[in-house]
Formats: structure tokens, sequence, C-alpha cells
């Protein structure tokens, strides 16, 4: 593997991981209200350009850091509208 596939590797790792947190604590305070669904809407169509975009270039890095991240994304929008404040 070339060095620079694992550099992407390493970034997808990283900012992919940047998520993680904000979903836990999402999940388990079960509290959305400062969660914007403009933003996640947003952040969402940008990863999803950018998963086909590494489809199209066959960038293993961007792929699994786009395509985990929009996991991530959308369980946040479901969260959302699960936990929204009636």
């Amino acid at each position: 593997m070339e060095t620079i596939e694992i550099i992407g590797l390493v970034a997808a790792t990283l900012t992919t991981s940047a998520f993680v947190p904000q979903v836990y604590k999402t999940w388990k305070t079960k509290s959305t209200k400062d969660i914007s669904i403009t933003m996640y809407s947003a952040f969402l169509v940008g990863t999803s350009l950018w998963l086909f975009y590494g489809i199209h270039h066959d960038s293993l890095a961007i792929i699994l850091a786009n395509g985990i991240t929009a996991i991530l994304v959308l369980f946040m929008i479901f969260l959302k509208f699960r936990y929204r404040q009636v």
C-alpha cells in the first residue's frame, strides 16, 4: 500500500471517528434540541457526493470515510426525528 493511501486512511479514521462521540451522546441522552437538521442534511448530501467521488476514483480512504460518516449522519437525523420535542 502506498504511503499516500495510508495517510488517507489515517485521515479518514480521524475525521470519521470525530462523529462517534456526538452520536453516542445523543443516543444516550435522547436530547436533540441543539442538533441542526439543516446542517446534518447538508452534511449528508456532501458526504454522499464525496462517496460517489471516491467510488469513481476507486479511493478506499474516501469510500470508507464518507460511507461510514454518511451512516452516522443518517443515524443522527433519525435520532433528531425520533427524540424531537413535541
